[in-house]
């Protein structure tokens, strides 16, 4: 059971750890940040989320799916969402490697470019932010796999 204070607080503070997460994310090529801590983050945020509403609400509000039990839950409920989001980031990362491998270039080599947007006059676009995203996804679905596992027991 949680109390209407800690909803209300998880209502406020979760959409402000995302968007903190995502800023940290951003800046992690220049600045301290990166896929490590914005995935950290972000699956603080939903562990949050789940002390105050449950993994059930996750399932049926969320992503409009029923699941019976537990062990539906671990199957091919979120924790099966969760693992795949793991392999999906651990190949991403990965593969930024590698690219550069095949452009004959050492692994993990770093490249960056300019780019011009309409809201923006010139980003930098770098190499590192696709190696960050696998990371973020890495660490996000292994956070909130064991998270889930554990609150199941």
């Amino acid at each position: 059971m949680s109390t209407i204070i800690l909803r209300t607080v998880t209502r406020l503070a979760v959409p402000i750890v995302f968007i903190t997460s995502f800023a940290l994310f951003l800046q992690g090529h220049n600045l301290p940040g990166g896929g490590f801590i914005a995935g950290v983050l972000t699956a603080t945020g939903l562990a949050l989320v789940y002390i105050a509403y449950g993994l059930d609400f996750l399932e049926e509000t969320v992503f409009r799916r029923s699941i019976g039990g537990s062990v539906e839950h671990l199957q091919h409920g979120l924790v099966s969402d969760y693992r795949r989001l793991f392999a999906v980031g651990l190949a991403i990362a990965a593969g930024s490697g590698l690219v550069f491998i095949a452009l004959g270039m050492p692994f993990m080599s770093y490249g960056y470019t300019y780019g011009s947007f309409p809201l923006y006059d010139h980003i930098e676009l770098a190499s590192a932010v696709v190696f960050d995203f696998g990371v973020y996804c890495v660490v996000v679905g292994s956070l909130l796999t064991v998270l889930s596992v554990v609150g199941e027991e």
